[in-house]
């Protein structure tokens, strides 16, 4: 092979190769961004299905995802690292607030929590997003692993509004309290339920703020 038709090919093939790695990464990042989208996607549509179940999506009319303000640590919150509040309006009007909380001494830790608050005060509704409570016993403060699904022991919180029942009151049975729980497992049932009261306080007492911030900034 004569040295012009070597160096020939050896062109060929840098130009093919240099070809193979151009064509290789757009396909590539056309890949990560697509799956980027589509895990965006997939994120806020969970995210959305924990707020229905707390905030009937005919309760406000704007776009609740992007109405949203940042939380620096709160302690009211039980929020070290900060979190999200979702500001829900119906025709312009403050409807909800939709808080991202945690009860930090449940049995087993943590226990995370996502409360909505109306604009009159009154609960709307309390979901458990993250817990680690004992199984078969702690555990009945998540609507899915409580075993009366006509009646969850979660839903004792909606409607419940601090004009008729004072919010020192919010607490279980056992500490004086209105809120029922399960025979030997208070602590899961105490931890959430001071935990709403405590953002239903923050909510109470900060709504205007709240409502005022500018979107999608910290607090």
């Amino acid at each position: 092979m004569s040295e012009t038709t070597a160096l020939g090919l050896s062109t060929r093939t840098g130009a093919v190769m240099i070809a193979f790695t151009v064509v290789f990464t757009a396909l590539m990042a056309f890949t990560e961004d697509a799956t980027r989208e589509r895990i965006a996607a997939s994120a806020n549509d969970e995210k959305m299905k924990s707020i229905a179940e707390v905030l009937p999506p005919a309760a406000y009319d704007n776009a609740l995802l992007d109405d949203f303000i940042l939380t620096g640590p709160t302690p009211a919150l039980g929020l070290d690292d900060g979190g999200r509040i979702y500001r829900a309006r119906k025709a312009g009007q403050p409807a909800a607030l939709v808080l991202e909380a945690i009860a930090p001494d449940g049995y087993s830790g943590k226990v995370n929590l996502i409360v909505a608050v109306r604009a009159d005060g009154s609960l709307s509704g309390v979901r458990v997003t993250g817990h680690r409570e004992t199984p078969g016993l702690g555990d009945y403060i998540d609507p899915k692993k409580d075993k009366n699904k006509a009646a969850p022991w979660i839903v004792q919180f909606t409607d419940l509004n601090p004009a008729s029942t004072p919010l020192d009151q919010w607490k279980v049975r056992k500490d004086g309290g209105q809120i029922a729980y399960h025979t030997g497992a208070t602590i899961s049932a105490r931890a959430v339920t001071n935990a709403v009261a405590r953002a239903a306080r923050f909510a109470a007492d900060n709504q205007n703020r709240l409502f005022a911030a500018p979107s999608g900034k910290p607090l």
